[in-house]
């Protein structure tokens, strides 16, 4: 009799224990939740515009078959290696470099050539409050 009431819960555990789960470690549950990767257009043409102050950025103004006029695409760089045609893409990115993490956002095509996009809005220097 004591035997009977040993098996039932030792059988429960094996059984539980030899169940398949079909989750992956690396891939957190949130990153399903977010779109992380937008078309905006092909690449036609780029502005660079130089720094006003000492410590200023250097920015490129991208021009592309959606937005076709210069300021509302910004960048960080001196130079733009984007070739004409290219399919660009915006890209949301969790970045952590210490214990917190935030969101950035950068300009890429399909040849792994990427710039961070940056937070100006026209050649005046206006903030954007969010992106979408």
């Amino acid at each position: 009799m004591k035997l009977k009431r040993l098996l039932i819960p030792a059988l429960l555990i094996v059984l539980a224990s030899c169940s398949t789960v079909n989750k992956t470690a690396t891939e957190p549950e949130e990153d399903k939740l977010y779109v992380t990767r937008m078309y905006i257009g092909d690449y036609e043409d780029f502005r660079h515009t130089a720094p006003a102050r000492l410590g200023d950025p250097h920015l490129i103004w991208i021009k592309t078959s959606q937005d076709t006029t210069f300021g509302k695409i910004s960048a960080y760089s001196k130079e733009c290696d984007f070739r004409d045609g290219d399919r660009l893409y915006l890209r949301r990115k969790y970045v952590t470099p210490g214990v917190f993490g935030y969101w950035m956002y950068q300009i890429e095509n399909d040849n792994e050539v990427f710039y961070r996009v940056c937070e100006y809005q026209n050649d005046r220097k206006v903030l954007v409050q969010s992106w979408y």
